[in-house]
C-alpha cells in the first residue's frame, strides 16, 4: 500500500482535505483510530458561520467555505437558516453594531434590524432585546453526515498512528509509505509538532419543539468568548434548532486538558443563558448533554500548510469551534498548496512556522 497522501484524522477537516486531494487525482488513504467523525466533528452543532468572525484571514476563509458548502454538503441536512445576533443590555448594543459595521465593510451581509424586527423573526425571543443583527449567510448542517459524505469513495483505515516522518506513517498495524502526510488530528495535533491544545465545549439538547426557533440565535458576547484565550470557563448564549425539532444550547469554552467530565456548573450556566434569550425554554425538558474538544491555536487562526521542519508533512488543524464552517476552504487550500495550484485565499496567515504554533 503506497498512497500518494495519507490523511491522519477522519473528522470533517480530514475529510475535506481528502476530498479535495482526491478531486485532483491523488490516491488518498485516511487513517483514524475510531473512524469517520468519531471525535470533535461529532460533538458540535454543525455551524457554518460568518457572523462570529472579525474581518481578516479567518473571515476570508469562512466566506470561501460558505460558497463551497452547498455543492459539497450532499445529504447532510444543509439549511440556509440565517443567524440572529442579539444584545440584551444597553451596554452590549453599541459593540454589536460596531462589529456588524466592520463586517459590512468587509462584504458580509450583516443587516442591522430593530428589536421589533428581531421579534418578528423570532417571536419567542426575550422582548428585552436592545439591538440585533441578521446574518443571511449563516447556515447549518449535520457534521457527521457531512463528514461521511465527503469521504465517499475514499478508503478509511481504522488504526492508531504513533509517528510520521512526512513520507510514511507508523501505525498500530505497521508502516504505510506515501508521498505526503496530512495532520488533521484536531485537538490531538500537538502529537505531530504543532501547538494545538484541547478546549472543552458542552452542548445541551432539548426535547423536540418543532418550529419554535427558526434561526441560529446567540447573544452579542459570543464573539468575545470565541476570541478569548482564557483557560477558565466561559459561557455565552447560543440557541438553534435541528431538523428533528430538538434545540441545541451552547456555548461553553474551557481549557482543562482532555478531561471529559460534564460539570453541573457548566450545564446550569448554559441553561440560564438560553432562558435569558428565550424564556419559554424554561419549560422545555433537556434530553441529554454532550461535549467535545475543540482544537485551540493560541493565535486563534487555523494552521494550514507544509511543516518546514519535516518535508512532506502538512498540517490542517487549529480551527477550534469553526472547523465545520471552514472545512471546504481548508481542504481546497491545502490541496492547492500541495499540488502547486493558485491558492483560493492568501495562505500566509495560516502558515506553520508562526511562532505561536511551533513546538
Amino acid at each position: 500500500m503506497h498512497p500518494d497522501v495519507v490523511v491522519m484524522g477522519a473528522g470533517i477537516i480530514g475529510a475535506a482535505c481528502a476530498q479535495a486531494l482526491k478531486a485532483r487525482g491523488l490516491d488518498v488513504l485516511v487513517v483514524d483510530r475510531h473512524g469517520p467523525a468519531s471525535g470533535t466533528s461529532s460533538a458540535g452543532e454543525g455551524n457554518v458561520l460568518v457572523s462570529d468572525k472579525e474581518p481578516g484571514p479567518e473571515l476570508d476563509l469562512a466566506r470561501r467555505s460558505r460558497e463551497l458548502w452547498p455543492e459539497l454538503a450532499g445529504d447532510a441536512e444543509w439549511e440556509e437558516k440565517g443567524g440572529l445576533v442579539v444584545a440584551t443590555t444597553p451596554e452590549a448594543a453599541g459593540p454589536l453594531r460596531a462589529f456588524a459595521a466592520r463586517q459590512r465593510a468587509a462584504g458580509v451581509d450583516a443587516c442591522e434590524i430593530t428589536p421589533e424586527e428581531a421579534l418578528a423573526h423570532e417571536p419567542h425571543l426575550n422582548p428585552a432585546v436592545t439591538a440585533a443583527v441578521h446574518y443571511l449567510e449563516d447556515a447549518q448542517l449535520n457534521p457527521v453526515k457531512a463528514t461521511r459524505y465527503l469521504l465517499r469513495g475514499i478508503e478509511v483505515k481504522r488504526t492508531e498512528v504513533s509517528t510520521t516522518d512526512g513520507r510514511s506513517v507508523t501505525t498500530a498495524d505497521g508502516v504505510i509509505s506515501c508521498g505526503a502526510v496530512v495532520n488533521a488530528t484536531g485537538p490531538w495535533a500537538r502529537n505531530f509538532g504543532v501547538n494545538v491544545l484541547p478546549r472543552r465545549g458542552v452542548v445541551l439538547v432539548t426535547t423536540p419543539i418543532p418550529g419554535r426557533i427558526r434561526h441560529k440565535v446567540y447573544d452579542a458576547d459570543y464573539v468575545g468568548a470565541v476570541a478569548s484565550g482564557d483557560a477558565d470557563l466561559q459561557t455565552s448564549g447560543v440557541v438553534e434548532s435541528t431538523q428533528a425539532g430538538t434545540v441545541l444550547i451552547g456555548s461553553s469554552r474551557q481549557r482543562k486538558g482532555f478531561d471529559d467530565t460534564i460539570e453541573t456548573e457548566v450545564l446550569t450556566a448554559l441553561a440560564r443563558r438560553a432562558i435569558a434569550m428565550f424564556p419559554m425554554l424554561a419549560d422545555v425538558p433537556v434530553m441529554r448533554a454532550y461535549g467535545g474538544f475543540r482544537p485551540y491555536a493560541p493565535d486563534h487562526l487555523p494552521i494550514i500548510g507544509e511543516d518546514p521542519r519535516t518535508p512532506g508533512l502538512w498540517h490542517a488543524t487549529g480551527h477550534e469551534g469553526a472547523g465545520v464552517g471552514l472545512a471546504p476552504a481548508t481542504g481546497r487550500l491545502l490541496a492547492q498548496l500541495l499540488t502547486g495550484e493558485e491558492p483560493l485565499v492568501d495562505p500566509r496567515p495560516f502558515r506553520v512556522d508562526r511562532p505561536e504554533v511551533m513546538v
